[in-house]
């Protein structure tokens, strides 16, 4: 009979240290000789799950096995385990390869085609299932604990690490790991946090400019070409400010866990915390959801700010004569037609030098630019009693919510409460009425963190004299980067020109001035609030 072999390791670990492959083999080709079988080919898949058909090798023996007529007869394998560990799956494949005139038999499981034989395959199967999942809770179990004392479980550091062995051995005589920093690899991380939030000679960078000055620089991810989602996930993750989550998602379906099940393993921070706040407040603000993606994209200084003045519909750039015009149309005209609105189209470079003049001008000036913070000054006095209230509420109610949750963690860890669906609910009710509260006092604190106090005539004068520079300097992309920050609509309707902004970034940017930080692409976002970005953590 003309068989195929069929061997397996469930990880890479395994495979590289040839703990289980060779020997199958070896066992099995004994088996074939003695029986008198004819080895056709042989199937080796290392480091791959049984409980799950997401195994490149052994869909090609599956295909290879349908084909008309089929290469070989039947699949040996050591043992059914080594085939699959789900008793579904096996029975689905095995009437499968039937359908096609291949058997599947074990070497140390040898059952017969009969009724009795079958049933025996089933109670195998089933058995190699328990154990699968046995070994998993096992297994997971020991992996928290070695979590909670700070080691390393994963097998690849996040790029910035590197893992190495703290000469501690654990129970089955591995070397026990932990993280430390890679010198070079922090660098360029950090170098992808600076660029993102300082931008470069005036440009703002996202993450395709990013990516692109990586790449263009010969800055590598480990030999490989950086791709946008990388340096993303980079800005997005916890580890670099030294908090790293481990069981935080479902092994197999990604789908993350509630957070009581999270646990905290302590790294070395590659950069401050402060740091990566301003890059996800900066990641949040640059949402397509919440700022349009031309107002940061496109060269035209007013796409995203400008309003049409007849329908308030966004003024969008577009080009005549194979490109030799360009100017501003509104998206009312461009889009349904002309008849829905009588805006005229306006010129981009004369509308843009108007705008700025007029900004440069007549809005920031010392004078107007006092009379603003005077504004903003009277309007902070006048709320603070009610808004001190307020916040002393939130911290009383954040100090009993993070008690409860740490009283129900507690109780889980003890055993005193089963991790059941109600207490899940409850414990998300609590993240999310805490997540709530930090947003309403962070909200408080950026009012009151605007120093007001400190800001003289003198810093006032020479603000707007820097400012001037800036917004007139059209080359240098800094006059697009303080319109983004200080400018929220601009509507110009013949020669009316309507100015919408924001007082409290005037504040901060006049402060920016004083910190003479002035000639760096304004990073700082005044809508955005910590605990509001997308890669969340549990309560401490």
């Amino acid at each position: 009979m003309a068989v195929a072999l069929y061997a397996r390791v469930s990880t890479t670990r395994q495979a590289e240290n040839d703990l289980s492959i060779p020997d199958q083999l070896r066992q099995m080709r004994d088996w074939c000789k003695a029986q008198g079988h004819r080895l056709v080919s042989e199937y080796v898949e290392a480091g791959a799950t049984a409980t799950d058909d997401r195994r490149p090798v052994f869909q090609q023996m599956i295909g290879d096995a349908s084909l008309s007529p089929p290469p070989f007869e039947a699949i040996v394998v050591h043992s059914l385990s080594r085939f699959f560990r789900d008793a579904l799956e096996f029975g689905l494949y095995e009437r499968k390869l039937k359908r096609c005139g291949v058997k599947v038999i074990s070497i140390t499981q040898q059952t017969g085609d009969e009724p009795s034989g079958e049933m025996a395959r089933k109670l195998f199967s089933l058995f190699d299932e328990y154990q699968s999942k046995e070994n998993a809770k096992h297994t997971l179990r020991a992996m928290k604990e070695n979590a909670r004392q700070g080691y390393w479980n994963g097998s690849r550091a996040p790029v910035g690490y590197r893992v190495v062995d703290v000469g501690v051995t654990g129970p089955r005589g591995r070397q026990k790991r932990r993280l430390e920093i890679a010198p070079a690899e922090a660098e360029t991380v950090r170098k992808i946090f600076d660029l993102y939030l300082h931008g470069l000679t005036g440009r703002s960078m996202g993450m395709k400019s990013l990516t692109t000055y990586l790449n263009d620089h010969d800055i590598t991810m480990r030999g490989r070409p950086w791709r946008m989602q990388k340096v993303d996930d980079v800005l997005c993750d916890r580890v670099y400010i030294g908090e790293f989550y481990f069981n935080r998602n479902e092994a197999r379906t990604t789908k993350i866990k509630p957070l009581a099940e999270w646990i905290k393993v302590e790294v070395p921070a590659i950069v401050d915390e402060q740091t990566f706040d301003r890059a996800a407040a900066m990641r949040h603000a640059r949402h397509p959801s919440r700022t349009p993606g031309q107002r940061l994209a496109s060269p035209a200084l007013l796409v995203g700010l400008m309003k049409c003045g007849h329908c308030g519909a966004c003024m969008t750039q577009a080009t005549g004569k194979s490109g030799r015009y360009r100017y501003y149309k509104c998206t009312t005209r461009l889009g349904i037609g002309a008849h829905r609105c009588n805006a005229r189209n306006l010129s981009r470079e004369p509308t843009e030098q108007a705008v700025l003049t007029a900004l440069a001008d007549r809005v920031f000036t010392p004078k107007r630019v006092e009379t603003m913070l005077r504004e903003l000054r009277k309007g902070q006095g006048a709320a603070r009693p009610a808004e001190d209230a307020r916040f002393q509420q939130l911290k009383r109610e954040l100090k009993e919510i993070d008690t409860g949750i740490a009283r129900l963690y507690e109780a889980v860890e003890k055993g005193l409460l089963p991790l059941d669906t109600t207490l899940q609910e409850r414990s998300q009710k609590l993240q999310a009425r805490r997540q709530d509260i930090l947003v309403a006092t962070a909200s408080l604190r950026e009012k009151w963190e605007i120093p007001l106090s400190t800001l003289t005539p003198a810093h006032i004068e020479r603000f707007a004299g820097a400012l001037r520079t800036r917004l007139l300097d059209t080359a240098s992309g800094f006059g697009k980067a303080y319109l983004n920050l200080l400018v929220d609509e601009i509507r110009l309707d013949g020669k009316e020109l309507r100015i919408q902004g924001s007082y409290g970034a005037l504040a901060r940017a006049v402060s920016l001035s004083k910190e003479g930080k002035l000639d760096k692409v304004p990073s700082f976002v005044p809508v955005w609030h910590p605990g509001d970005e997308s890669n969340v953590r549990p309560a401490p």
